[in-house]
């Protein structure tokens, strides 16, 4: 490829990187929604007179069409135009904030978050597989996707100090106006500074078939695992979910396989290196969600903390993603091959996931949980620079939208599979502790304080789990991801031993 090829498809000029900005804040917005609202929800849910039985839907109508439409939103963006999709995304995900931020209702409500997860799923595919076309050097590229890396991880976070705060001093429904300004700001710039290709978008036949069986197919999936922390895992609608999501995502497979424009070419997740990326990052995510679910609670019930200051008890994760993602990762990314990067960021995670096992009622903040977040931080931030990148690692153009979609689906999936799957475990084990020590307890201050045990005891039990999710993570990353490090200036990707050099998403 000529320097003159090379330079003229995705280059955008001097406002590529002004144009991150905007991208980026975009992106926060809608990663930091799918925690900003959990610390409102009590507040919400009082407000508008939702039951405790209802409240759930007021994160699961947001899951749910969220995950089930993210296929769908990034072929979207593949055909009707990146840019278009971005925008169309952002106006739209603003409107529905509005109407969550207006709601009096619970009605209204559940509506305004599966509205919210509509867009989103339309957004966020189209904000990466932008990153994808925009920066083609590779040294431009490695410190783009480490400000996005760094955003993705840390906006979880980011949203609990953002919820704590606005629910603490304002009310919860700005929680959801926040979102307005964010978005109108980024369409505005997306406006201005957002340039792809020309002709990367591509007309074709849209896969009906694929959509129905990937939608369904993927809410069946999430709505099984989030009513499994709620119901148990041999509740009959929970298993009815489970064998529904697996025979409509066969069929969904079979059905790829056999039409002329398939909603996810299956050349998309079959070439190893993304997909050990999509399979590591969901893995990945199911360790990082639990850990949020439990270190909550840990400083809320057993430590006391209000809600701002727990928010606050995460910044120390929220540095550690950074410098990961953005310092180490992005500096390292054209020096190494992206599988080390993975791996050992991955393993980093998992010795501070260690440390929270040894986690007790009386544990100190400065030498436990400090550190531990730390090395969480550190390490997923450094794995997720890379992983984010080689997600449209060689793609087709026309296939970059979908691509990006499969990034945000392994995250979503993973997410409620980590919330249920560990929240299951860690119940699980808090049961049978505090039944076996429960006969002790004389008086009503032991059996509370046995109780507290029994919490602590339970999350240490899942966070175990969550060790063995994070090298399994490490594991794959280093197997499947066999591309060499990132050649800088060259736009290639220096290949595996032995192996002849590839493109590296050239659009």
């Amino acid at each position: 490829m000529s320097e003159a090829a090379h330079k003229a498809p995705g280059a955008a000029g001097a406002n590529r990187w002004t144009a991150l900005v905007f991208i980026s804040m975009a992106q926060l917005m809608v990663v930091l929604d799918a925690t900003i609202v959990n610390i409102a929800l009590p507040s919400a849910q009082q407000d508008l007179g939702i039951s405790d039985g209802n409240r759930q839907w007021v994160v699961t109508a947001y899951a749910l069409a969220f995950g089930g439409l993210l296929l769908f939103g990034g072929r979207i963006a593949d055909m009707w135009g990146r840019k278009r999709s971005f925008i169309t995304g952002l106006l739209g995900f603003g409107a529905a904030s509005a109407l969550g931020g207006a709601a009096t209702n619970e009605t209204m409500m559940f509506a305004a978050r599966a509205l919210q997860g509509a867009f989103g799923a339309l957004l966020a595919p189209a904000a990466l597989s932008l990153l994808a076309v925009m920066f083609t050097d590779a040294r431009e590229r490695a410190r783009a996707f480490g400000i996005y890396g760094a955003i993705s991880g840390a906006g979880g976070a980011v949203g609990l100090i953002l919820g704590g705060v606005l629910t603490e001093y304002l009310n919860w429904r700005w929680t959801f106006f926040v979102n307005i300004p964010f978005a109108v700001t980024a369409a505005f710039g997306a406006l201005f500074f957002v340039h792809e290709p020309k002709g990367e978008s591509h007309r074709s036949t849209l896969d009906i078939p694929g959509v129905i069986l990937s939608t369904t197919g993927l809410v069946s999936l999430v709505y099984g695992f989030t009513r499994a922390e709620s119901n148990g895992w041999s509740d009959s609608v929970t298993v009815g979910l489970f064998v529904a999501a697996a025979v409509l995502l066969l069929a969904f497979v079979v059905v790829e396989t056999r039409v002329k424009a398939p909603l996810l070419p299956l050349r998309v997740v079959t070439e190893r290196n993304r997909g050990g990326v999509y399979l590591s990052l969901g893995l990945a995510i199911i360790a990082m969600f639990g850990m949020f679910l439990f270190l909550t609670y840990y400083l809320q019930v057993i430590k006391g903390y209000t809600p701002v200051k727990t928010g606050f008890a995460f910044l120390p994760l929220i540095g550690g993603m950074i410098t990961g993602s953005a310092v180490i990762g992005a500096r390292l990314m054209t020096r190494l091959p992206a599988r080390f990067l993975m791996g050992a960021g991955y393993l980093v995670a998992a010795s501070g996931m260690f440390l929270l096992t040894r986690l007790e009622t009386g544990s100190s903040y400065t030498s436990l949980l400090l550190p531990a977040q730390l090395l969480l931080g550190l390490g997923i931030g450094t794995a997720f620079m890379p992983a984010m990148s080689l997600s449209t690692h060689g793609v087709e153009p026309r296939d970059a939208g979908v691509a990006s979609a499969m990034v945000n689906t392994s995250q979503q999936v993973g997410g409620a599979v980590g919330t249920a799957l560990l929240n299951t475990i860690a119940a699980s084990a808090t049961t049978s502790y505090i039944k076996d020590h429960i006969a002790g307890a004389a008086t009503r201050s032991q059996q509370q304080l046995i109780q507290m045990q029994g919490m602590v005891h339970g999350y240490a039990n899942a966070i175990w789990v969550a060790v063995g999710i994070l090298v399994t993570a490490a594991a794959i990353g280093l197997t499947f991801v066999n591309v060499g490090r990132q050649s800088g200036g060259t736009g290639v990707v220096a290949g595996a031993e032995g192996e002849a050099q590839v493109p590296i998403a050239m659009h």
